[in-house]
């Protein structure tokens, strides 16, 4: 599992009014990145997401192994 600490993340406005939730781990290169559902809380958005980048962390540690 990844430290939260090492994770970036980031809430882009797009020019047209979307927004977009990066998350990204600089040490291994790991980047994912979701357009947000202005009709579902951000917040568990993003939990869904780290849960998502957490998971693709493992499995990226894993195949390197």
């Amino acid at each position: 599992m990844t430290n939260h600490s090492d994770i970036q993340m980031e809430l882009i406005k797009l020019e047209g009014g979307d927004r977009l939730l990066r998350l990204s781990d600089l040490l291994s290169g790991l980047a994912l990145e979701k357009k947000i559902d202005p009709n579902q809380p951000v917040a568990r958005q993003k939990e869904r997401l780290l849960g998502v980048f957490n998971a693709a962390s493992s499995q990226a540690k894993l195949t390197a192994a």
